[in-house]
């Protein structure tokens, strides 16, 4: 007779110690995402301006990546480099935070088995992909206005462009312009943190436990710089050419009309009427991610690892 109620209370008992746990480690892998996106910003923005400018810039107006770097510290200053900074920086901690988040909380949902499968994996990165989507498009919709600017008279600061977006097209064609396109791109992105397109493995997770196998759980920062860079190299090749396209329309003087399917086919047949089919890879290049996706998670581990000891979870 006493067993049933003492049972019972027991599972109420280790049930909400399990929740207690499971709330305690999202909580570390939000603060974890919060110093890997700053990493990331950090290391990453003067390439990424260079990237920006390479897929959005009139004809003409560059000859390649290496004449915008040039050009862009000439006439606008080194810190022109930096432009758009703001955005992301005062975003990305938010951003990564909800990526890294939703990508715990999706592994656990997935399965509440702690080694999961490379699939899994990348189950819960497409999860996260789309949850992400909703900070991560209008933090780059403001990065890249800022970035399209090129040091005229009439350039504005982040604060103004937040402004005229808001009073002339609201928040839905406004703030959240270019958002279809966010979800579109991060789905197979983020499947894993880069899905690597040829062998169908998440990047990152692979080459993590590559090194694991040798070194054992205790990584060099170097191996944790080498996998996230893997993995930043793999999301690009995953991302393009939708990229592109996201970045010419958040940049564009109008919001898009029609369906999101609509508008992305005809933005794609835009560019490849105006630079050919080399046209929808424009910017791509690795030299970007090996830093910045190497910073960004080898600041998350090595906080993740911190707080792990800090609080045991």
């Amino acid at each position: 007779m006493l067993i049933e109620p003492l049972a019972s209370s027991l599972h109420v008992l280790f049930s909400k110690s399990a929740m207690k746990h499971s709330q305690l480690e999202t909580v570390n892998e939000l603060i974890a995402g919060s110093f890997g996106g700053a990493a990331q910003v950090l290391v990453g923005q003067p390439l990424d301006t260079v990237k920006t400018r390479v897929q959005t810039a009139p004809r003409g107006m560059f000859t390649g990546p290496m004449d915008i770097l040039v050009q862009t510290v000439r006439k606008e200053g080194f810190f022109a480099l930096y432009k758009g900074m703001a955005s992301p920086l005062l975003g990305i901690a938010g951003v990564n935070s909800l990526l890294f988040g939703a990508y715990g909380v999706s592994k656990r949902i997935i399965t509440p088995f702690p080694n999961l499968s490379l699939k899994e994996i990348a189950g819960a990165g497409a999860m996260a992909g789309a949850v992400n989507s909703v900070l991560a498009s209008p933090v780059e919709m403001f990065k890249v206005r800022m970035q399209g600017q090129y040091g005229a008279a009439t350039d504005k600061r982040l604060r103004e462009v937040v402004q005229q977006m808001w009073k002339d097209w609201g928040f839905r064609k406004g703030i959240m312009r270019g958002y279809w396109v966010t979800v579109a791109r991060e789905i197979p992105a983020y499947a894993g943190y880069g899905y690597e397109l040829i062998h169908r493995w998440p990047a990152y997770e692979f080459s993590k436990r590559k090194f694991t196998d040798i070194y054992g759980k205790d990584l060099p920062v170097w191996a944790l710089l080498a996998s996230g860079s893997t993995g930043g190299i793999a999301y690009w090749l995953a991302c393009y050419p939708l990229d592109v396209v996201k970045s010419r329309v958040q940049l564009g003087e109008s919001p898009p009309s029609g369906t999101p399917v609509q508008y992305i086919a005809r933005e794609i047949g835009q560019i490849r009427r105006q630079y050919g089919l080399a046209g929808l890879f424009r910017g791509l290049s690795p030299c970007r991610n090996i830093p910045a996706a190497g910073s960004t998670f080898a600041a998350y581990e090595l906080s993740r690892e911190y707080l792990l000891e800090f609080t045991g979870v």
